[in-house]
């Protein structure tokens, strides 16, 4: 069984990340390509630029629970997430890293929760 881990973009990278995937659709800005290491950047399975900026406008806690639902289901349409699935499954571990400042409420937390089956929520 793969062990799924979430680390900020901006975190060190640490020999028991495993496999590191970032999973944001824009660079994580302040950061060079010289310093950010990752194996995989998957832009395609980032929340759409339209749900991005919805969340942002206004990214309170009650928010969180209609975004992850959203991007939940765009994650279930969209074809790139079962390759995406088989690739993490195949990984003894693997970090989802994500560029947002908030631990508990981000696009890897919903990523996560779905590749275990777990519901999201903001609590």
């Amino acid at each position: 069984m793969t062990q799924l881990k979430l680390k900020r973009a901006y975190d060190p990278q640490t020999p028991s990340d495993g496999f590191r995937i970032f999973i944001d659709r824009l660079w994580p800005r302040g950061l060079s390509h010289a310093t950010f290491h990752y194996n995989l950047w998957d832009k395609d399975i980032a929340p759409s630029t339209q749900l991005r900026e919805w969340y942002h406008a206004a990214p309170a806690v009650e928010r969180f629970d209609e975004f992850a639902r959203r991007y939940r289901t765009e994650l279930e349409a969209n074809p790139a997430f079962d390759p995406f699935k088989t690739l993490v499954m195949s990984k003894p571990v693997v970090t989802l890293l994500y560029s947002s400042h908030d631990p508990l409420r981000n696009n890897a937390v919903v990523v996560r929760d779905l590749l275990t089956n777990q519901p999201t929520s903001a609590s």
